[in-house]
């Protein structure tokens, strides 16, 4: 039995793939519920509106259309990068078949949208924390291998020390046991905080004001900040020393670099905004609330060699840096379920840290 009109209405309606169908001037004469949540625009006024208008690959993409009614040849794109017509970028899967319009027999096209974003941050996000995973069990390997022999290190000069006929030679064992204690004190920098968390409720905008005041207080006033907060957003069960550690440590770098390159950067300006974002993907996980907060600076942004290794041990884009700050944030975040993700580009970069709230 063949479905009715009303039957496949209602599929289209329902259906998690975009559908758009086009006349052969690519004007838009049907749009599914779908295809407006990824196109940003409800389907009353995508109706008689230029496709290329709504969505704009690029010159190459909108002629290989044109040629698609022509030739009547179907073709699917992957990972397509287009802006919206309110000049967002989207990244998208679509397919298009040359039809024929099922009322005038016209000929027309079908276009299928399929959203990759949020498929891409997740598929991220699992590799960033496959990642940290590796990166502390290298570091606590390595750790106890350099700890034990240093421990030797430093007892067997404190020996010779005390056989040492002359105090002028004492420089010497002085050397070799401050130098222990800073490879030991390095060391313990790699592993991050290892005290048990203190678990209180936490107001996150206090623990924004307080990295507020240390930033105006180091910048010397060099660095204006900015606020956006939400103040719907719940108290969180966290360390709140830990917490204020994690973004200062952001908050710091971008301060930083900043003011390292100006005078390039007439004003500085550190932007510091919450939200809430409701059913949101964190690894495996799916979190029914989760407190977002957007660290965002008007830098240089991050050097694209750096990009794919930020959050690991001794990766820093400055000579005079440790490389450890991004690390112990990310794995502060990680110890609550959370995870920071960043981007950047010349003039603008974003670090986003995701706290759930249950």
């Amino acid at each position: 039995m063949l479905a009715s009109a009303i039957i496949n209405q209602r599929l289209l309606e329902h259906l998690n793939t975009g559908v758009l169908l086009l006349d052969a001037d690519l004007i838009v004469l049907y749009v599914n519920p779908a295809a407006e949540a990824l196109l940003e625009m409800s389907g009353k006024r995508c109706l008689g509106v230029p496709f290329y208008d709504l969505a704009h690959e690029s010159a190459e993409a909108t002629e290989a259309l044109e040629q698609s009614v022509i030739t009547g040849h179907s073709y699917t794109k992957r990972e397509a990068i287009i802006q919206l017509h309110n000049q967002q970028h989207i990244t998208l899967d679509y397919s298009v078949s040359p039809v024929a319009h099922p009322e005038t027999r016209l000929p027309s096209l079908l276009i299928e949208l399929q959203g990759r974003d949020r498929l891409m941050r997740i598929s991220r996000e699992e590799q960033l924390i496959a990642k940290q995973e590796t990166t502390r069990s290298l570091v606590r390997g390595l750790a106890h291998e350099i700890k034990n022999p240093l421990g030797g290190i430093r007892g067997s000069a404190q020996l010779l020390e005390r056989e040492l006929p002359s105090e002028d030679l004492k420089e010497y064992t002085n050397i070799i046991i401050e130098e222990a204690d800073r490879l030991r004190d390095l060391v313990d920098r790699l592993l991050g905080p290892r005290q048990i968390p203190k678990q209180e409720q936490v107001n996150v905008h206090e623990v924004l004001e307080r990295v507020c005041q240390l930033i105006e207080v180091e910048s010397q006033g060099q660095v204006s900040i900015e606020r956006d907060y939400d103040p719907s957003i719940p108290e969180l069960e966290a360390d709140k020393g830990q917490l204020i550690q994690a973004l200062l440590n952001i908050c710091r770098n971008a301060m930083q670099a900043m003011i390292e390159a100006s005078p390039a950067i007439e004003h500085p300006t550190l932007q510091l905004r919450s939200r809430t974002v409701r059913q949101f993907t964190i690894g495996h996980h799916r979190h029914r609330l989760v407190a977002q907060i957007d660290i965002t600076d008007n830098g240089p942004g991050i050097p694209a060699t750096l990009r794919e290794n930020l959050f690991y041990p001794m990766v820093s884009g400055r000579a005079d840096g440790t490389g450890l700050g991004l690390s112990i944030s990310q794995s502060i975040i990680n110890q609550k379920n959370g995870i920071i993700e960043f981007t950047s580009d010349p003039g603008k970069t974003t670090f986003s840290i995701y706290l759930p709230l249950e």
